[in-house]
């Protein structure tokens, strides 16, 4: 697959939900999903970077595809809400940009 925008992965999500999903899973439930997904992330990096040890059943899990897994609820949700999220992610990115340009470089835990 090439590669794409966060536009048209929202696209792809919601042609896929049409096609194979028979319809969106309700708010409530997806957000219930995207903490769920959230947590396998937190399980493999807790296992891998951290100081837990990996359980058999725990061996086989892609940290790559559970990441995919969050961003594929993120684009169900934002998709029922009515969010683009190309234009949220630029907007919140300009933000942090003039919110922090100096915050991080003069924070002494990080510098020190």
């Amino acid at each position: 697959m090439a590669e794409i925008t966060i536009k048209q992965a929202q696209q792809l999500v919601d042609m896929w939900i049409q096609t194979y999903g028979v319809r969106y899973f309700n708010e409530l439930t997806n957000m219930a999903i995207l903490t769920e997904e959230v947590g396998e992330v937190a399980r493999i990096i807790a296992r891998e970077y951290g100081e837990q040890s990996f359980k058999e059943s725990d061996k086989n899990k892609d940290l790559a595809d559970e990441m995919a897994d969050v961003l594929w609820v993120l684009f169900c949700l934002a998709n029922q809400t009515g969010i683009d999220l190309t234009e949220a992610f630029e907007k919140n990115f300009r933000k942090k940009s003039e919110r922090d340009k100096e915050r991080h470089k003069q924070n002494e835990k990080l510098n020190g």
